[in-house]
């Protein structure tokens, strides 16, 4: 490993400044999509869908496999219901037999990760990222030079079609983009991405003291805000409480769930266009909000979601369903093919304000990982929790440790505790927990993931 980082960031920057180059000629695109018709939204699909099959199953020994009975250059939406789904272990024990690049191993992608200083390109102009994830799976993934450009185009779309559309638009811009701050989670990368010419960019690292980053972004003065949705939201409260002082025109929201009471109070501090994004490392950008309308427009050109049964089947739009199937079309150097994702999803019905007709999705509250399971009870759901915390005005920021018989609550701010501890009693009476050990204590930080900076607010038992 190099002691002298320099040689390595900087080379890095100058081929980031040449992928930006290539995201901004490809919004132009992006954003027309976005108006398409349904006819127009379904033929792009269907043909990117059949391209991406088509060169997995030459170029990946596991989807090969999968496919040996599949005609990929025929198939549609509907046709992936006759492949298996693929879960997060499987991506990652059969990493080498996906991979469609020869001599793209696993174990090379780990040594960059362990030797690299900052973000890097590898001579292919790979990019290699991990997480931990709230599996507990560690994942090891590699986007390439294509990808970003897509994935970039689907995160900042919406948001520059809104603004072309208002007359609120800056002159001299700047964005202030709260993600991981560095190596090896994909936020950075992903969102430091200024999106029309002028615009200058400011990354505040997530996970370092709230009062670091509060007066890091009160230096910074951003026009535009993108960030982890709970350190959004505890700016918000900041500035509500006259503690922050910014007046940001646009702000963007990822990587957590926002809840309810979180885009309440950014809207309430700021007045302020919001848009949601929901994503994942291994498919990227899947979903984003218009800020007109209800719920997050489905990023349809490029992804492809399935609301299945315990089986895998797919369940028509007005049915509930146990899981989230996930076909990323823009990845063709590790593809995922009907990809389990942790998230519940509910489709919307309606035409959208904004007038796209890409397809809604409610807001995603939550994983169902998130959820906490008691011996004799069964399941009881964090939203439970999260409507007695996250309604208290005198909470900045919040996490709940499932316990065997309870759980161990750690609350940021100056809530009344006793009065938390009731609300909470009372809430996980109504779900047959009548008696539970609720601990709730005050602490002046709670500790982020190291790597990536974000927030696990619900910490349930093991196995």
């Amino acid at each position: 490993m190099r002691s002298d980082a320099a040689p390595d960031r900087s080379a890095y920057e100058r081929l980031h400044a040449a992928h930006v180059h290539a995201i901004q000629a490809g919004l132009e695109d992006h954003v027309a999509r976005v108006d398409w018709s349904r006819e127009e939204i379904e033929r792009f699909r269907t043909e990117r869908l059949r391209a991406l099959l088509t060169y997995a199953r030459e170029r990946s020994p596991f989807h090969a496999a999968r496919m040996r009975a599949f005609d990929p250059n025929s198939a549609t939406v509907e046709d992936l219901a006759r492949l298996p789904p693929m879960s997060k272990e499987e991506a990652q024990q059969e990493w080498d037999a996906i991979v469609t690049v020869p001599g793209l191993k696993r174990v090379g992608a780990e040594r960059i990760l362990a030797e690299q200083r900052w973000f890097s390109y590898s001579a292919l102009g790979h990019q290699f990222f991990s997480s931990g994830g709230s599996s507990g799976v560690r994942g090891v993934y590699v986007w390439d030079w294509d990808l970003l450009v897509t994935l970039a185009c689907l995160a900042w779309r919406m948001q520059l079609r809104e603004e072309r559309r208002s007359t609120a638009s800056p002159k001299h811009s700047r964005l202030v983009v709260l993600a991981a701050g560095e190596p090896p989670h994909a936020s950075t990368p992903l969102f430091d991405v200024p999106t029309h010419e002028g615009m200058q960019t400011v990354v505040i690292a997530a996970g370092q003291p709230f009062d670091q980053i509060r007066s890091a972004v009160a230096d910074a003065r951003p026009t535009h805000l993108v960030g982890y949705a709970s350190v959004v939201a505890r700016l918000a409260r900041a500035s509500l409480a006259e503690e922050l002082h910014i007046e940001p025109l646009r702000v963007s929201t990822n990587s957590e769930p926002l809840s309810e009471e979180d885009r309440a109070a950014i809207s309430g501090a700021w007045s302020a266009p919001i848009h949601n994004l929901w994503g994942s490392t291994e498919i990227g950008v899947q979903a984003v909000g218009c800020s007109r309308g209800d719920g997050l427009h489905v990023c349809e050109d490029e992804v492809v979601l399935e609301r299945v049964d315990e089986e895998g089947n797919p369940v028509p739009p007005d049915e509930p369903a146990v899981r989230t199937l996930a076909t990323g079309l823009a990845n063709r150097t590790f593809p995922f093919i009907r990809y389990e994702l942790g998230d519940e999803v509910t489709m919307l019905s309606g035409e959208c304000r904004c007038g796209s007709s890409l397809v809604r999705i409610a807001e995603v509250a939550g994983r169902r990982d998130d959820d906490f399971r008691y011996e004799g009870i069964g399941v009881v759901p964090a939203s439970v929790f999260r409507h007695a915390l996250g309604t208290d005005t005198e909470i900045s920021e919040y996490q709940v440790r499932q316990t065997p018989d309870g759980a161990d609550v750690l609350l940021v701010g100056s809530p009344d505790v006793g009065a938390v501890r009731n609300a909470l009693l009372e809430s996980l009476a109504q779900h047959g927990l009548s008696d539970p050990a609720i601990r709730v204590s005050v602490v002046a930080r709670i500790e982020r993931h190291a790597a990536t900076g974000k927030l696990k607010r619900f910490v349930a038992l093991l196995g």
